[in-house]
């Protein structure tokens, strides 16, 4: 492996300046546009983040772990039986429920409780002390459609991250040497 390492190393080395430059404005320009597509789509649905991976048993049967939800955002009010995903804020990941309950405050303003259709109990455990019901601002976004099983690559590369490592030493090596 160290050798194999060191015959790299050495034939970046030996690789002319033009030809590593390009290679490296190559590899820019796939990061930049998946960024790009990404800014678009985030446009396109109006939310920060248009697609997520279920990352719990907590929605089966209906979604399953390493499911792929598409989201988007619109003026239609969120209603009972949507799936949604929050995001509350001491909790860094984002939670996929249903609206179990809906509820207008004295001021018009409404507000949300939630529910894993797996669990056995509503979402108040899951919001911050002395929270019983979610903010619509603390809503990123409505299921809109899925694709099952997508997602498990990003669960897999999260659990193992050497696998992840792996991916991205293939692609590099796939970027520099791939047009042999």
């Amino acid at each position: 492996m160290a050798s194999l390492f060191a015959e790299e190393l050495a034939e970046l080395k030996n690789m002319k300046p033009r030809v590593l430059l390009q290679n490296i404005i190559n590899m820019a320009m796939v990061g930049l546009s998946a960024l790009m597509f990404w800014k678009a789509l985030m446009l396109v649905t109006g939310t920060e983040s248009p697609v997520v991976v279920v990352l719990s048993g907590s929605m089966e049967p209906g979604f399953k772990r390493g499911d792929l939800l598409f989201l988007y955002n619109d003026a239609t009010p969120v209603k009972v039986g949507d799936v949604v995903v929050y995001q509350v804020d001491d909790k860094p990941i984002p939670i996929v429920h249903r609206i179990l309950r809906v509820h207008q405050n004295q001021d018009g303003t409404m507000e949300y409780l939630t529910k894993g259709d797996n669990n056995q109990v509503d979402d108040r455990g899951l919001y911050p002390v002395g929270q019983d019901w979610l903010r619509p601002d603390q809503i990123i976004g409505r299921a809109r459609g899925f694709c099952p099983f997508v997602g498990r690559v990003t669960i897999i590369m999260t659990d193992y991250p050497k696998v992840k490592y792996a991916l991205l030493l293939l692609l590099g090596y796939l970027a520099f040497h791939g047009k042999d």
